[in-house]
């Protein structure tokens, strides 16, 4: 376990199907109206975070790379990229697919990347990763529905043979974040930061895929959880990161 986190039993956290959490983002937009971007940035700075830590702290000069798919997850990704650089990582980013293809809140990262001179590139067939000391996992989020396919499935396959360790965002692509399937390509992460409340598919599925567990406050309000029948309190009291102890 890293240093740092406080530490919570999987038994005190609340868990979550991939229903209820569309249903939160729903209702943080619709009824509270805390925007995707202010969801997006909170995500993706405690990515960041959570990889300075697995990068004993030593941030300036370190190579990332971000796998960053074009849905919301990716936008994630995209912002940690971006806090990384800030605090001087070497980042790059490698997308899924062609950029122009990349829209709303998830475009507007990207853009910000794009201006800050951040490498981006495309992945290509016959290619390979390039060197980095900690690799990003937000390509697929709690969207996914049956086995990854085309770039998103060759990146996963090469993010698994690469040497670095990786950390993934919200769950690692390849997995369902309710029944804990595991579909082929899946990414094996040394940790995963999972939002807002952990999945239970993170839960279910094999330790080796999840690594460590750790959850993040993306703000969203205990009312909130209350409407949707789930008991939270202030689980974030002590820190907007815990590690959940499996």
């Amino acid at each position: 376990m890293k240093q740092g986190f406080p530490v919570v039993p999987v038994s005190q956290v609340p868990l979550l199907t991939t229903e209820q959490m569309r249903e939160v983002d729903r209702l943080m937009i619709e009824e509270y109206g805390i925007l995707l971007v202010q969801m997006m940035e909170n995500a993706g700075r405690n990515l960041a975070d959570l990889a300075q830590v697995f990068l004993d702290d030593e941030v300036q000069g370190r190579g990332v790379l971000v796998l960053a798919g074009r849905g919301n997850n990716g936008g994630g990704g995209l912002a940690a990229a971006r806090h990384l650089a800030n605090r001087g990582a070497e980042v790059q980013v490698v997308l899924s697919h062609d950029m122009e293809t990349y829209a709303g809140v998830p475009a507007q990262q990207l853009h910000a990347l794009l201006q800050m001179g951040i490498p981006v590139m495309t992945a290509e067939r016959g290619w390979e990763l390039p060197p980095a000391d900690l690799l990003l996992d937000a390509l697929i989020g709690y969207g996914l529905r049956g086995h990854p396919r085309g770039a998103v499935a060759e990146l996963i396959r090469l993010a698994g043979s690469h040497p670095a360790p990786l950390l993934a965002l919200d769950a690692p692509s390849g997995l369902d974040t309710t029944t804990g399937v595991c579909y082929e390509p899946h990414i094996r992460a040394q940790a995963t930061l999972t939002l807002a409340l952990p999945k239970a598919g993170l839960v279910r599925a094999p330790k080796e895929m999840v690594g460590e567990l750790y959850v993040s406050d993306i703000s969203v309000p205990p009312g909130l959880y209350q409407a949707l029948g789930v008991d939270v309190g202030p689980l974030f009291a002590r820190a907007r990161i815990l590690q959940v102890d499996l």
